[in-house]
């Protein structure tokens, strides 16, 4: 049985540089969401040279689109959304130091070509699971785009967030 890694963000070089595909890691510390939408407003910024909503140098943005909060809950269930529904945006995203990204299922080539060309993963966590992952996000609060509601960028503190290495940075995959 292999050894959880343990990884918490901003992630450097090196660690992501000592993922391989089929490791399991643990994430601590602050993550982002976003889906389709943002992914496509933070690419306009950075083509318009503009300021981010948030750093992407060594960030982990999380494909989730959460539910409403139940009373006593910070976050609603929060299980990952299709990765390959943010294929035409990663790349550019990765380019600015965008360090990995959550989600699930495959990714395209060119996301593959930019994890291998700037040192990023893709990891992936379990779908169907959403009100289980919920437990690991201790705090949520959306810091842009809230007209766009459950798909709006959210800062997450999360402990212990389950995932495993779908893409390494050397071209590696656990799917075949």
């Amino acid at each position: 049985m292999s050894q959880i890694k343990k990884l918490q963000p901003p992630l450097t070089d090196s660690a992501v540089r000592s993922l391989k595909a089929g490791d399991e890691v643990s994430i601590s510390g602050i993550i982002y969401t976003a889906r389709d939408m943002a992914h496509k407003r933070l690419c306009r910024l950075i083509d318009a040279g503009a300021d981010l909503p948030f750093e992407l140098e060594g960030a982990i943005i999380y494909f989730v689109g959460p539910t409403p909060a139940r009373p006593g809950r910070v976050i609603g269930a929060a299980g990952p959304t299709t990765s390959s529904r943010m294929d035409a945006f990663s790349p550019k995203l990765i380019a600015k130091g965008l360090k990995a990204m959550i989600g699930k299922g495959y990714r395209g080539d060119g996301v593959r070509d930019a994890l291998k060309k700037y040192g990023a993963v893709h990891l992936s966590t379990i779908g169907g699971a959403a009100a289980l992952l919920s437990r690991h996000i201790i705090s949520a609060e959306v810091i842009a785009y809230e007209d766009l509601e459950t798909e709006a960028i959210r800062k997450l503190q999360v402990v212990d967030f389950p995932a495993v290495v779908t893409y390494d940075s050397y071209g590696n995959t656990v799917y075949k």
